[in-house]
């Protein structure tokens, strides 16, 4: 049994399945490779638009597997700091691998994310959960620090410093309705509606141009980066002469001038 699987639920979308429901999905070395593994596939994919990522049976991710997450890939390493530390640069390499990918990714929170599954539903690019979901920066509850996986980073970007101070300091769990009301999802639904919902989004971000959507997402994590307004602006007036040019644009304006939907070819 693949413990990541892939699918497509519809042309232009691809659902990315963390399949290790008995455990509520949690990371193990296999899970993470196999997750690389898939990125790099989405990545390499034209025909792939958006990419929805969810979990298997009733929860998203618990994060880390406590009970062993094996050995990371690679290169042996002979001590026990040398090996753990190969094991966290292995795991929260997935952050900057989500956003590297051309297309968004929707995460579609189905239950517990918690931890490293935490960190997950933060790389992503729109957040929708279930009624049932839990999230939580777990591993300040079992004597480490909060600040991992790119979570310091990406939590206070996504809520505010303050928020983002009390619910890693604490490592409380809060539910879908409060991930909410504080931004960090766009919209919590009930469970059965979930994926369909999730579709919809990306069916929406579908209606624009491949290239616009890669430049938007790479653009957006990029601003976030940079320190001043006029270095954005650079950067954002660069973009837009990229995609006036492309293939994208021309049959954007074609369509729209001959009333049809944009066929396009990347």
């Amino acid at each position: 049994m693949a413990v990541v699987e892939l699918s497509t639920p519809s042309p232009g979308i691809a659902l990315v399945t963390l399949n290790r429901p008995d455990k509520l999905n949690a990371m193990t070395s296999e899970l993470v490779a196999s997750l690389h593994d898939t990125l790099d596939r989405l990545a390499d994919d034209a025909s792939v638009r958006v990419v929805v990522l969810t979990g298997a049976g009733r929860g998203f991710c618990a994060g880390l597997d406590l009970g062993g997450y094996g050995t990371a890939p690679g290169r042996k390493q002979p001590g026990k700091v040398e090996a753990s530390f190969a094991t966290q640069k292995h795991i929260a390499s997935l952050i900057p691998h989500m956003r590297s990918i051309p297309q968004p990714i929707i995460a579609a929170v189905n239950g517990p994310a918690a931890g490293g599954g935490f960190a997950l539903v933060l790389g992503s690019d729109i957040r929708i959960a279930a009624h049932t979901a839990r999230f939580n920066a777990a591993f300040i509850r079992i004597g480490l620090s909060a600040c991992d996986i790119g979570t310091s980073w990406l939590l206070p970007r996504l809520v505010g410093a303050a928020r983002a101070q009390e619910l890693m300091l604490t490592g409380r769990i809060f539910d879908a309705a409060e991930a909410e009301r504080i931004g960090l999802v766009i919209e919590s639904v009930p469970d059965k509606a979930l994926l369909e919902r999730a579709y919809e989004k990306a069916a929406e971000i579908m209606q624009n141009s491949p290239i616009g959507v890669a430049l938007t997402k790479e653009g957006m994590w990029s601003a976030l980066e940079i320190p001043g307004l006029q270095a954005a602006i650079d950067m954002e007036n660069r973009q837009q002469i990229m995609a006036t040019f492309s293939d994208d644009a021309q049959e954007t304006l074609r369509a729209r001038a001959e009333k049809r939907a944009p066929r396009y070819s990347s």
